[in-house]
């Protein structure tokens, strides 16, 4: 860690507390340019907006890949309350961003929470492979 990663991983946990006074999951995350600048931050709102995928690291992804350059993104670092989700970390990736430090890792999370329930949905396939491939040929290339 740098020597002012301890500051900005304060201020997120400080935005989780807010989150959870707001009636939401205790989760918050801000954005901290190149120059050691916060260019935004943002807590849960996923109860109050009625919108499951509102994780504050998802939010910040988002508006990184809109408002930043692929230059600035790369040297921009999140900083999080707790280790981002699989949503989360694969909007992150996507977003550019160069870095991210977490406070709590997942599985330190998972030590606080009651157990979870197993998924209640069921998925089934593959199928259809060779129907399916054809819009995607070429497009990753």
């Amino acid at each position: 860690m740098m020597s002012n990663d301890e500051g900005f991983l304060r201020r997120a946990i400080g935005l989780a507390a807010s989150a959870r006074e707001a009636g939401n999951p205790p989760f918050g995350s801000l954005l901290v340019g190149p120059d050691g600048t916060v260019l935004a931050e943002e807590r849960n709102t996923v109860l109050t907006d009625r919108d499951i995928a509102a994780h504050p690291e998802q939010k910040l992804a988002r508006w990184a890949a809109r408002e930043l350059d692929a230059e600035t993104a790369a040297a921009t670092t999140m900083y999080t309350s707790c280790q981002p989700c699989t949503m989360c970390a694969g909007a992150i990736d996507r977003s550019g961003l160069g870095r991210v430090v977490f406070a709590l890792s997942g599985e330190q999370l998972t030590g606080l929470k009651p157990p979870a329930d197993p998924p209640r949905v069921l998925l089934e396939g593959p199928a259809l492979f060779e129907e399916a491939r054809v819009p995607l040929e070429g497009y990753y290339r």
